[in-house]
């Protein structure tokens, strides 16, 4: 299905494959295209789908020339996978992986000028996609999970225990074969969820729009997995320009540790926001943060005239 969004592009529900199933996606072609031109592949956050806050950056980098694809990951949204809900971060990374070989292989698409943007959960893969994949031409982290033990620190002792007690059983349980117990994605301080800091359930349910069908629990076994994942690690590896969007007041993702990392990538570039981790999504944030990516793209990736 093809829908004229906009005088300058076209957005198109499209699917590829991943792994033995698939992942939905929304592809978006500028209109007036002349030969191949750099692309955008956009990634959520934890157990996220797109309809959550990444369409407006989307058109935005659609309004300034790219071709965009923005994805959902398997067992998430109307992408494939079983079971649903199963947030694993080796097929997170593999599903990157997907996206950018199905982007590089459109014709309307330069394979050598495709850059990657990753949102909070998604920031973290897509540092370790861009050190992995030398080809990336360049990266946006915007508020990334860099740091498992911080951000598993940000649960206070109380919800470490009930998460860390949940995703053992889960864990159990998916050896088992049994079908995975869950966990709520936000929740309240101290209870048992994968963010429970005091702006968590109001920060993401204001990016769940009105009437989208979305869930908000995953299989809990990613518990234990999350506090053992360091993508922050990889940003001394990436080779070509990547940018830091850094939420100063993030309770989820720590910005302490992320500053650390930003300032080990050889080509590393940081803005940061007095905000919270869910802000940079709406409003003036959102204003600014594009603004600022945009115009890193247009410096590493630049559209042609």
């Amino acid at each position: 299905m093809t829908e004229p969004n906009s005088s300058h592009w076209t957005r198109q529900d499209v699917r590829f494959t991943s792994a033995d199933t698939f992942c939905v996606a929304w592809l978006y072609l500028p209109v007036a295209q002349t030969g191949p031109r750099p692309a955008v592949v956009l990634g959520h956050g934890l157990g996220a789908i797109k309809e959550m806050g990444l369409q407006p950056y989307a058109e935005a980098f659609a309004d300034a020339g790219y071709v965009v694809l923005v994805f959902d990951y398997r067992h998430f949204g109307e992408s494939g996978g079983e079971p649903r809900q199963l947030l694993d971060i080796q097929h997170q990374l593999q599903d990157w992986q997907a996206a950018l070989a199905y982007v590089r292989s459109l014709e309307q698409v330069d394979a050598d000028q495709v850059a990657l943007f990753g949102s909070s959960f998604g920031g973290g893969h897509v540092i370790i996609t861009a050190a992995r994949d030398k080809r990336v031409a360049a990266a946006i982290a915007q508020c990334p999970f860099t740091n498992g033990i911080a951000s598993a620190l940000t649960l206070g002792l109380p919800g470490l225990v009930k998460v860390s007690a949940l995703s053992a059983l889960d864990a159990a349980a998916g050896m088992l074969g049994m079908k995975p117990k869950m966990i709520n994605l936000a929740g309240t301080p101290r209870s048992a969820a994968l963010m429970n800091a005091p702006d968590a359930v109001s920060g993401y349910l204001a990016l769940v729009p009105e009437g989208c069908q979305h869930e908000d629990q995953v299989a809990a076994r990613v518990g234990l997995a999350i506090s053992r994942h360091f993508p922050g690690h990889y940003a001394k590896k990436v080779q070509c320009p990547i940018l830091f969007a850094i939420c100063e007041q993030d309770s989820v993702a720590p910005a302490g540790p992320t500053l650390r990392y930003a300032r080990q990538a050889p080509k590393g570039e940081i803005v940061s926001y007095p905000i919270g981790h869910f802000d940079i999504y709406l409003g003036d944030a959102f204003k600014q943060a594009i603004a600022d990516q945009l115009a890193f793209l247009q410096k590493h990736v630049p559209v042609p005239n």
